[in-house]
């Protein structure tokens, strides 16, 4: 995977790059998004060490993170990545998604969610895209859905947060034989800007 931009009518998808930490801290700074105890929003104390974890994992080949700049203003207005990078088996995760308060519930993520699974499936010729969640965040497993994306399970225990806090992840995924339908799907929504 090489870093790529990719570009929509409402937002673009830039590689991550040093430049964009004032913007981000920012973005996460509108609804002081770092304080959600179910999701890992850098906090601006240690956002560089967030981002040195980032591009070492694209070093890697394991990810390929990304900011979402609004187009209308242009902004950036959050995070995403592909990650987990599996290119054996031909699977990527899309995770460590955030938005500005003022952005979510959007067009600009349904947007975002449909240029990353374009690419995924079109260009990266995936199997299937994984997404991860919190079980306590509600609000992102709703999100997922609303994309077309099934549910898998719920890995129990998974990951023990910087907090102490050990966090059970909802898994879903989105399978190359679907990706017609829910391309269909998130095209239909962003032709209704309130989704």
């Amino acid at each position: 995977m090489q870093p790529i931009t990719l570009s929509g009518r409402f937002a673009t998808l830039e590689p991550l790059e040093q430049h964009h930490l004032p913007g981000l801290i920012e973005a996460a700074s509108d609804g002081k998004l770092w304080t959600l105890f179910f999701t890992t929003v850098p906090n601006p104390d240690n956002i560089q060490t967030w981002f040195d974890i980032a591009i070492g994992l694209q070093k890697e080949g394991k990810a390929l993170p990304f900011v979402i700049r609004e187009n209308f203003s242009g902004n950036i207005v959050g995070s995403t990545r592909y990650c987990n990078v599996d290119a054996a088996n031909k699977r990527l995760e899309i995770g460590y998604t955030w938005y500005a308060k003022r952005v979510q519930r959007t067009a600009i993520n349904t947007e975002c969610k449909l240029m990353l699974l374009r690419h995924a499936f079109e260009d990266l010729h995936c199997n299937a895209v994984e997404f991860r969640t919190d079980w306590f965040n509600q609000p992102s497993q709703r999100a997922i859905e609303r994309l077309g994306a099934k549910r898998d399970g719920v890995l129990r225990n998974h990951t023990i947060l910087p907090n102490g806090r050990v966090r059970d992840t909802v898994v879903y995924s989105i399978l190359d034989s679907e990706w017609n339908g829910v391309r269909q799907n998130l095209t239909f929504k962003l032709e209704r800007p309130t989704e």
